[in-house]
């Protein structure tokens, strides 16, 4: 049979294939399939990594053959087989928007115009910067999330002249921080002379009160006023605090009035936030509203597929069908265990088998009785591991085992409770965020390197959420 013969056929069949699967179906697993030849009745098919043929031949192989016979007209026998590619080569072939995903510089959220940044001298900048490997390439769609997606996208391209402002809610855990910063990623790509500012809200109220407290509101005002795109992260947390709505209202209404871009996320939707002021809750209502679901199983294995792709972890499909299965609404925690299965395989040596993730996934997969974990409980059992206090985690102390201590607790605390990294920093004695932006990366990198911190970490897990012996 000639190539384009070939091509013919494969299309067609593709077509009907489509028809029959979901699209997150397609563009994770099926989309990348290569026709490679026919002997006889025997079809030879192509796909590029293992997980792939793992997953075609357990749930889709049937559906292939069964297309491929009705096309040729005749019964066949499928034969699967890997491209000769480098798994951490492969470009999954995700359902994304066209981005250049080469754009990995750092965008410095607080301001990008040294001129207002030079009128905040007194003002406590959280240099938050917005995350570049946060982009709509990286975003992996499904009907969950699709619309947010979508809205997300529209604003990006064309900021103000879309939806103004921009409201997406949903649990923690979903992407809603990860599409402001895809926001704002694409908007420095595209539009490089916009000023952007990605902030939390809790970092709005911190550097609120500090303008009030040394006498510089002027200078609040204008940070805020003066950008061109404002994101806005958790606007839950302005619930009860009268004086933030105040000021936040006016911080809106004046970049709407400019015509300047605003996009907000919450755990809520805007009816739902009772103690907002109702004129808040107008404005917020006034541009298009959207939500995150958890997302479904396949959704949930296409994130950790492309988690594997882009930390270059080898794992079965069995081992991410396992994870996809046991942890359905935090993507956060879903690529968390796949980390921890991973470390704990290439720590001691072993296979990532079924049964290594069973056995350190145990504390998530039989959690029937699972206490509520607050920052004080990671405090508290974390002080007792390492014969120390709490006091001692959140004391000034540089000595080299009680930082280490500390590094990990405050690890511990990003991991398994829905705090901000400035609340967690306020929890350990006022700290500054960036403290805890290094502690969670630094234990990161080191539960993948050594494996008493690997130990320490897991056993610390365990007795955290109440499976092991405090």
């Amino acid at each position: 049979m000639q190539i384009s013969d070939k091509n013919k056929l494969w299309i067609t069949c593709s077509n009907d294939i489509k028809s029959q699967v979901s699209e997150t179906t397609w563009n994770m697993w099926l989309s990348l399939i290569e026709l490679e030849e026919i002997q006889g009745d025997t079809v030879l098919l192509s796909v590029p990594n293992k997980l792939s043929l793992e997953r075609i031949e357990k749930v889709y192989k049937g559906i292939i053959e069964e297309s491929l016979a009705k096309v040729l007209n005749t019964p066949i026998s499928l034969k699967l087989d890997l491209r000769s590619i480098e798994y951490n080569k492969v470009q999954l072939n995700f359902e994304v928007s066209e981005e250049n995903s080469q754009n990995s510089r750092k965008v410095n959220s607080s301001s990008q115009n040294s001129g207002s940044t030079s009128s905040l001298n007194n003002i406590s900048d959280e240099n938050i910067v917005i995350n570049p490997e946060f982009s709509f390439t990286s975003f992996i769609i499904g009907p969950s999330n699709r619309f947010a997606h979508a809205a997300a996208m529209a604003v990006a391209e064309k900021p103000t002249k879309a939806y103004n402002p921009l409201f997406i809610y949903g649990d923690t855990g979903l992407g809603k921080t990860h599409l402001l910063h895809a926001i704002g990623n694409y908007i420095n790509q595209h539009f490089p002379n916009f000023t952007i500012k990605y902030v939390s809200t809790e970092t709005f109220m911190n550097e609120f009160v500090d303008a009030l407290r040394l006498n510089t509101p002027t200078a609040f005002k204008r940070k805020y006023r003066e950008c061109d795109v404002l994101l806005i992260d958790d606007i839950q947390f302005m619930e009860n605090k009268d004086s933030l709505q105040e000021e936040f209202f006016h911080t809106f209404n004046s970049l709407y009035e400019a015509s300047k871009q605003v996009v907000i996320s919450s755990d809520r939707p805007p009816k739902a936030l009772k103690t907002l002021e109702h004129r808040l809750i107008s404005r917020f209502s006034s541009g298009l509203i959207t939500d995150i679901q958890a997302p479904e199983l396949e959704t949930r294995l296409a994130i950790l597929t492309s988690k594997c792709q882009r930390e270059n972890i080898e794992v079965g499909y069995d081992v991410l069908e396992f994870i996809a299965s046991n942890i359905k609404d935090n993507i956060r925690e879903l690529e968390g265990a796949l980390i921890r299965v991973s470390a704990y395989a290439t720590l001691y040596k072993q296979e990532c088998s079924l049964e290594t993730a069973k056995n350190v996934l145990s504390d998530i997969v039989f959690n029937g009785n699972q206490r509520q974990i607050t920052v004080d409980l990671i405090k508290e059992i974390t002080a007792k591991q390492f014969n120390l206090t709490v006091e001692d985690l959140c004391s000034n102390s540089r000595n080299r085992p009680l930082v280490m201590a500390r590094h990990i607790c405050m690890y511990l605390c990003k991991e398994l409770t829905d705090y901000s990294y400035p609340t967690i920093a306020k929890e350990f004695g006022g700290r500054d965020h960036t403290s805890v932006l290094y502690a969670v990366d630094k234990i990161s990198s080191l539960i993948k390197q050594r494996q008493a911190v690997f130990e320490q970490v897991n056993t610390l897990i365990l007795k955290i959420k109440g499976e092991g012996t405090a």
